[in-house]
């Protein structure tokens, strides 16, 4: 019987790590694509699998131009005939990694990531499991137009919500605002929703190996600004803070955001991991009004680090007027 073709790429992380130490201390990413495949009992039977090395690097050594050359090869993977792709790398920046690609995946076959939180020596390691149902996900006909879907834990999350909420528990993934869009049970994947997804951004060729400077700047108790004050704005292309509660900052700090927001875009977005920034509830220096008024752009639903990408991709394409900054949160940063 004929199976439908998967593209697994490699970027290295937890999932591809092995120890040299004795007592299983120390891991790094040694293992091939073609390794974790092999660690996957039939996985054979489900899918005919095309899996090519990208990376081997550590989750917070990758970077957006890694990424970018990411997207690059699941399209041209998909557009040879896969009916799907998945990406495996470590977890520490996956929720990151996943929203970029989604910010661009414009295929209707699926684009899955998936990581492991235990190495592949390990005592019950995961990443087997995780692979398979990543691959299951991938190759799900109900998968399509969802854009790209983070599996792990046979739960699949949409890469616009899904964090990485603990820094060592098997179940680190979830989507605090929504929870998760849907489940893989007994081999069968199933979602809660039909699909809905804002409509993928757009470049010109070339544009994609572009790496504009966009700095996220995390605000604190006792905070005045001078961080934001320490950034030249003919460095950056936008900046990106992070504040308290639904985005507020001291007034201090809130007159450094206005300085800078007259020269680049400035984005605020609240740090607590759930919920949307303010738009008119408060009306203090700092809160939402006052910085709205002082030229900056809330990242509504956004999360900071993604509120970040969301920026640097913008960005990609040149000098992006506050307007279209604007434009762009309120169509990404909404429900």
């Amino acid at each position: 019987m004929t199976t439908p073709t998967v593209a697994i790429g490699a970027l290295g992380g937890t999932i591809a790590s092995t120890s040299s130490a004795t007592d299983g201390s120390e891991i790094v990413p040694t293992l091939t694509a073609e390794s974790l495949v092999a660690a996957v009992p039939g996985l054979d039977a489900v899918a005919t699998v095309r899996a090519e090395t990208l990376a081997r690097l550590p989750s917070p050594s990758l970077d957006e131009p890694t990424i970018m050359r990411t997207l690059l090869w699941a399209q041209a993977a998909v557009d040879a005939g896969a009916a799907g792709a998945v990406v495996t790398q470590g977890t520490d920046t996956l929720e990151e990694s996943a929203y970029l690609l989604d910010l661009f995946w414009d295929r209707p076959a699926p684009l899955v990531v998936t990581g492991a939180m235990r190495s592949a020596g390990a005592v019950g390691a995961d990443g087997p499991a995780n692979l398979l149902t990543a691959v299951r996900c991938a190759l799900a006909p109900v998968s399509r137009d969802r854009g790209v879907l983070v599996a792990f834990g046979d739960e699949i999350h949409q890469a616009r919500w899904v964090a990485k909420t603990d820094s060592m528990s098997p179940s680190a993934f979830r989507s605090p605002a929504f929870g998760p869009v849907g489940r893989c049970a007994e081999s069968l994947v199933e979602y809660a929703a039909p699909p809905a997804r804002v409509p993928p951004l757009r470049l010109s060729r070339g544009q994609e190996t572009g790496d504009p400077r966009v700095p996220l700047v995390a605000t604190y108790l006792g905070d005045a600004g001078y961080l934001l004050d320490a950034i030249r704005p003919e460095d950056v292309d936008g900046v990106v803070v992070a504040g308290f509660g639904a985005g507020h900052v001291s007034a201090g700090t809130a007159e450094a955001v206005g300085r800078l927001a007259r020269q680049v875009p400035v984005v605020f977005a609240s740090r607590t991991g759930s919920g949307p920034t303010g738009r008119a509830m408060y009306g203090y220096p700092g809160s939402e009004v006052d910085l709205l008024a002082r030229g900056a752009v809330g990242a509504g639903w956004l999360p900071p680090v993604k509120a970040r990408l969301l920026l640097w991709a913008l960005a990609l394409r040149g000098p992006v007027p506050r307007a279209d900054v604007a434009t762009a949160f309120a169509e990404r940063g909404r429900l």
